[in-house]
C-alpha cells in the first residue's frame, strides 16, 4: 500500500528498548524532584567517581561561588599547597625604600607588622620616602561582574593590597571614627571612608562608589606599612606615593607570608571571599606564564590545569574569566563539578561551611547552587539556576538515600 512504513525488525525494537531503558534511570531522577527543581541540575558519585544519581547532569548551569573549588583545585595543582604568597623590598641610593608586591592575598595586618619586624632585624630603621610598586598586574579591569557597592565581597584586587582590601571602621556616637580592630591602627584612609556614616561598626571595601584601584590600593597599603612602621620606633622623614622600583635599587628582603596556599585556599573556600579567590587566581597565570598578571593568562593556565587534571569535560566549564564566581557569563555542568569533586578529594577537608564540613554554596539573585561532599562521603553538585531557593531541601533528599 502506497505510504505503508515497512514492517518493524526485531533488530530495531531491540535498539529502541536499549535507548528507552537506558534513559528511564536518568529520567525517574529529573522525576523524583521536579516538585523541587525548575531549573537546574544535580549529580551524585561515589569515591570512585562512578555516578550514583544525575539529572541533568550535561546541561550548563551558572555556578556563582561554587566555582571557587575549581580555582583552588588549579591552583593547589599548579603552585603546590606549599606555595607562599611574596612581597619583595628594594632600597635605592636615597634611601627610598619600595614594596613590590606579587599578589599576596593575605596580606593582613598582623603579617605587615612581621615583615616590617624583619626589616628592622636586617637594620633598616630610617627612610626618606616609601613608594609602591604595582607593576606586577597589568589588568584590563577588575573581575567581570564585580560591583561598585560597600561590601567586602565587591573589594579589587591589585599586585599590592592589606586586609583583603577592606577597612574595619568604627564610628562612635560622636561621629569621630578609628579602626575597629586591635591588630589595625588608626589610617587617614579609615577619617575619609567613614565621614557620614551612621555609628556602630562598618566593614567596607576601599573602592566604595568606584576608585582607581591601583592607587587606593596603593595609598591603603602604603598608611598601614607606615603606621607599623612608626609603631616599631622607625623613622619615615617623607612621605608615600606609587612608582615602580628603579633598576639600581637593591633587593634588600623577600617576605614569605607565613600561611601557605592549602592555608589561603581553605580561607576563600570558607569564607566566600572572592578577593583572596582572585588573587589566587592571577596567579596561577603569572606563575604558568610570567608577569605581569592578567585575566587572560589566568585564564589559560586554569583551563589547562583543569584539563589535565579531570580531562575532557574540563570543557564544559565555559568563560571562566575570573576565580571566584562572580561572572555570570560562566557556565559549568554538574558532571564536571563531580569530576573536580573527585580530584579535589585530597582537600576535601578544606571545605567547611556554616559548620557543616565538606560543602560549598554559591549563590546570586536566581543562583543557589551547592557542592561537595555528603556525609556518607559522596560528592554532590546542585546548580539551581532559578527563583526558588530549595537547594537544602534537595541536599537532604539525596543524603537521605546516598
Amino acid at each position: 500500500m502506497k505510504g505503508s512504513l515497512p514492517p518493524i525488525g526485531p533488530g530495531f525494537c531491540l535498539l529502541l528498548a536499549l535507548v528507552l531503558f537506558g534513559r528511564q534511570p536518568a529520567l525517574a531522577d529529573c522525576r523524583s524532584f521536579s516538585d523541587l527543581i525548575r531549573n537546574g541540575a544535580y549529580g551524585v558519585a561515589d569515591s570512585e567517581g562512578r555516578t550514583l544519581s544525575s539529572c541533568n547532569v550535561n546541561r550548563p548551569y551558572v555556578p556563582a561561588s561554587v566555582i571557587k573549588i575549581a580555582t583552588a583545585l588549579a591552583a593547589l595543582r599548579l603552585l603546590g599547597p606549599e606555595h607562599r604568597f611574596t612581597t619583595e623590598f628594594f632600597i635605592d641610593q636615597e634611601q627610598n625604600l619600595y614594596i613590590r608586591g606579587t599578589g599576596d592575598p593575605f596580606l593582613v595586618s598582623e603579617e605587615v607588622e612581621r615583615l616590617v619586624s624583619a626589616l628592622r632585624v636586617r637594620g633598616l630603621d630610617r627612610i626618606n620616602n616609601l613608594f609602591i610598586d604595582q607593576g606586577r598586574y597589568a589588568l584590563t579591569g577588575q573581575a567581570p561582574g564585580l560591583g561598585v557597592s560597600g561590601n567586602p565581597y565587591d573589594a579589587p584586587v591589585a599586585a599590592l593590597a592589606v586586609n583583603f582590601n577592606t577597612v574595619n571602621i568604627a564610628v562612635d556616637q560622636e561621629g569621630r571614627v578609628g579602626s575597629a580592630e586591635l591588630q589595625t591602627p588608626d589610617l587617614p584612609i579609615m577619617e575619609e571612608m567613614g565621614a557620614g556614616l551612621p555609628p556602630g561598626v562598618h566593614r567596607l571595601n576601599i573602592c566604595r562608589g568606584g576608585c582607581a584601584a591601583e592607587e587606593r590600593s596603593a595609598r591603603y597599603a602604603a598608611e598601614l606599612f607606615l603606621a607599623k612602621w612608626l609603631e616599631q620606633g622607625m623613622i619615615c622623614a617623607g612621605g608615600h606615593g606609587v612608582r615602580n622600583v628603579p633598576d639600581k635599587a637593591r633587593l634588600l628582603y623577600t617576605h614569605h607570608n607565613s600561611r601557605n596556599l592549602e592555608e589561603v585556599a581553605a580561607s576563600f573556600l570558607r569564607f566566600s571571599n572572592n578577593y583572596a579567590a582572585n588573587q589566587v587566581y592571577l596567579a596561577c597565570g603569572a606563575v604558568k606564564y610570567g608577569y605581569p598578571a592578567t585575566w587572560a593568562k589566568a585564564a589559560k593556565a586554569v583551563a589547562g590545569t583543569l584539563a589535565d587534571t579531570i580531562g575532557p569535560r574540563a570543557a564544559a566549564l565555559e568563560e571562566m574569566e575570573e576565580g571566584a564566581g562572580l561572572s555570570r557569563r560562566t557556565r559549568v555542568t554538574a558532571a564536571a563539578i563531580l569530576d573536580i569533586l573527585h580530584a579535589f578529594r585530597p582537600y576535601a577537608h578544606l571545605l567547611t561551611e556554616n559548620n557543616r564540613p565538606g560543602i560549598k554554596s554559591g549563590t546570586m539573585t536566581g543562583i543557589y547552587n551547592l557542592a561537595g561532599y555528603t556525609r556518607t562521603g559522596n560528592a554532590f553538585v546542585i546548580l539551581l539556576n532559578q527563583q526558588e531557593n530549595s537547594r537544602d531541601r534537595v541536599l537532604l533528599r539525596l543524603e537521605k538515600k546516598w
